[in-house]
């Protein structure tokens, strides 16, 4: 993984257990301290939710073996099979995202790398200098939506987004996908595509701005 992408997500592990009401600078942050509680957190969260999964799984084999003796219910099997399928969907999520914190002690480690501990730092350093400014800026491309009613793992990745684009010189391109990439790893599929969408309409207003 590049160097840049493996700043960025240990900013993002950063930011996840940096307080939104009163902020510490990151002089004051231990990184080491900061990704265990990440990893604890992260582990937890997906626990919870593959046991969630589980329990969807068990009602809906319960319900498939109770459609098997409603003979000729088409709408039955119908409403059985989409629970299924749903369950199954989720059930993938959840070890998708069990994958992701299985490869946080690798983060762990080259977080000693002094090039990837500055960049991670450095980007924490300018979202929590300027997260006002870029919060206001990102709620007028929200179409409907205040960045407050995203969960705090989407309005992370989108301010480390815009700091990507506005400071630190990355392409367009290259800071969609690596917001979405993000997204793929920590949210989910409406995450994923509220961020994408969020992120274009946020660099098309900038470039309407300057022309």
């Amino acid at each position: 993984m590049p160097t840049r992408s493996l700043s960025r997500e240990l900013a993002l592990l950063v930011l996840g257990q940096v307080p939104e009401q009163k902020a510490p600078s990151v002089a004051d942050l231990s990184l080491d301290a900061v990704l265990d509680k990440a990893l604890e957190t992260l582990t937890q969260h997906w626990r919870e939710s593959l046991d969630s999964s589980a329990a969807d799984l068990e009602q809906a084999q319960q319900s498939l073996l109770d459609s098997e003796l409603q003979q000729g219910l088409d709408s039955t099997h119908d409403s059985v099979r989409s629970h299924l399928r749903s369950s199954l969907t989720a059930a993938e999520q959840v070890l998708n995202g069990l994958s992701a914190s299985l490869e946080l002690p690798r983060l762990l480690l080259l977080g000693d790398q002094e090039q990837i501990r500055r960049g991670a730092l450095e980007r924490v350093q300018q979202v929590l200098n300027q997260r006002g400014a870029i919060d206001s800026r990102l709620d007028h491309v929200m179409e409907g939506w205040r960045l407050t009613r995203l969960p705090r793992i989407d309005r992370d990745i989108l301010r480390l987004a815009v700091v990507d684009l506005e400071s630190m010189g990355t392409p367009p391109p290259v800071a969609f996908n690596e917001a979405v990439e993000l997204a793929n790893r920590y949210s989910d599929e409406q995450g994923r595509r509220m961020i994408n969408g969020v992120l274009r309409r946020f660099h098309d207003a900038k470039s309407s701005a300057s022309a």
